[in-house]
């Protein structure tokens, strides 16, 4: 067999018995199996990448006439039917009985299902072809939304759809952690579109999971879905106002809490400062994730704050360090209690800031996650000067430039 010259010739050669495969489904699944290669290796603006892929298949191959090639046009045309030209492929001669389904469907059902700590929600739509003895069998698409770091971490399609979704209710319904409900489409819609445009611009995709494989395919499903949001990219929650925030802490003040963990009665002025510092960290981390909300914490958030933000965007003096773990506790119980989760949803996240304590400790004493901006901060600190004097603050830049690495003169 001649070794294909061009990345289209090696498609036309994978997609080679593309015209036995049994129904629609089958070839679309395998067309965005081979376009998922090209998604797998763009380095940004992957959605981009597989539509300008399939533009340029679709016109160097507009002379193919054997029935491989016609039909594989008309697979690519109906999953990215956004591509240049798609409009205008037509099925060969020799097309499949098969070849008028693809991308035929209708939406037979949408669901969600999560954590109840918000950590991750799985979206779930099941559709069925017009015709499904030629399109194929009823089949589900689910995409996994992680709201810690703010994409659509996964997608999969497949079947039978009726066995997927029964397999999601009955591992939620033995997880008190967990929940499901009928989901509103549109809403699916725009939650999973906004966060995969943030995962189809990442420099490195996640490792696990079929997202580059079946990614095309999940936006010709998605499209089926009615409310397409017209921007996918101005979505973050509005931040809170200072009330807001005045409001929140004077509750938590007041909560059984803030009392369990020593901190409604404090009253020592460098306690309270301490205090008050601690729990502006608190919002500040919230305010980091797109859905900004100070009462979502789970063990997993409480790690991400505590080994790694904190460091990263905070300088603490050891009263604060001493502080931090006590208010986070106290905080994450009240935000439990508040948004009515389970007692054992807010006992894990309690048990696992008390196994992150000893290593918040260790790397708060060595810096070694600190940024270079919060480094030369905690330097100044740790030399007596006062960031709010600019006498002093200039004398400590001067002194200080050979170790600052900054050589201006």
């Amino acid at each position: 067999m001649a070794t294909p010259q061009t990345p289209y010739d090696a498609v036309l050669q994978a997609a080679r018995d593309v015209t036995r495969l049994d129904c629609a489904l089958d070839a679309e699944m395998l067309g965005t199996a081979l376009l998922g290669s090209v998604y797998a290796i763009a380095e940004t603006d992957r959605e981009t990448a597989v539509r300008e892929f399939v533009s340029g298949f679709l016109a160097a191959t507009s002379r193919r006439r054997t029935a491989a090639a016609t039909t594989i046009r008309s697979v690519f045309a109906a999953l990215v039917p956004d591509a240049e030209g798609a409009a205008k492929v037509r099925p060969g001669t020799q097309a499949p009985a098969w070849s008028g389904q693809l991308g035929r469907v209708h939406l037979t059902g949408t669901w969600s299902y999560g954590d109840v700590y918000g950590d991750q929600t799985s979206y779930l739509a099941t559709f069925a072809y017009d015709d499904d003895a030629a399109g194929g069998p009823e089949h589900a698409l689910v995409a996994l939304v992680d709201h810690n770091i703010g994409i659509t971490k996964d997608v999969f399609v497949g079947g039978p759809a009726e066995r997927i979704l029964e397999q999601v209710r009955q591992m939620c319904a033995a997880d008190d952690l967990t929940w499901f409900r009928e989901e509103d489409p549109a809403r699916m819609h725009g939650e999973v579109s906004r966060h995969l445009a943030v995962t189809d611009d990442l420099g490195d995709l996640p490792a696990e999971g079929s997202l580059a494989t079946d990614r095309a395919l999940v936006g010709a499903r998605l499209a089926v879905l009615p409310g397409a949001p017209a921007d996918t990219t101005t979505w973050d929650a509005e931040p809170l106002t200072g009330d807001e925030r005045t409001e929140l802490v004077r509750a938590f003040l007041a909560s059984p809490e803030a009392a369990r963990f020593g901190l409604a009665a404090v009253d020592d002025d460098a306690e309270l400062a301490s205090l008050h510092f601690c729990l502006s960290l608190l919002f500040d981390h919230a305010a980091s994730f797109p859905d900004a909300d100070p009462m979502r914490w789970s063990p997993a958030v409480a790690g991400l704050f505590l080994l790694d933000w904190v460091h990263r965007r905070a300088v603490l003096d050891m009263d604060d360090a001493a502080m931090l773990p006590r208010v986070l506790r106290a905080w994450t119980a009240h935000a439990a209690r508040r948004r009515g989760l389970p007692e054992r949803a807010g006992t894990q996240t309690d048990e696992a800031i008390e196994e992150l304590v000893s290593e918040f400790a260790r790397l708060y004493s060595t810096g070694e996650r600190r940024s270079p901006a919060t480094a030369a901060v905690a330097q100044l600190m740790a030399d007596g000067v006062d960031p709010d004097d600019p006498a002093a603050l200039d004398a400590w830049i001067e002194a200080n430039r050979q170790r600052l690495g900054d050589d201006t003169p």
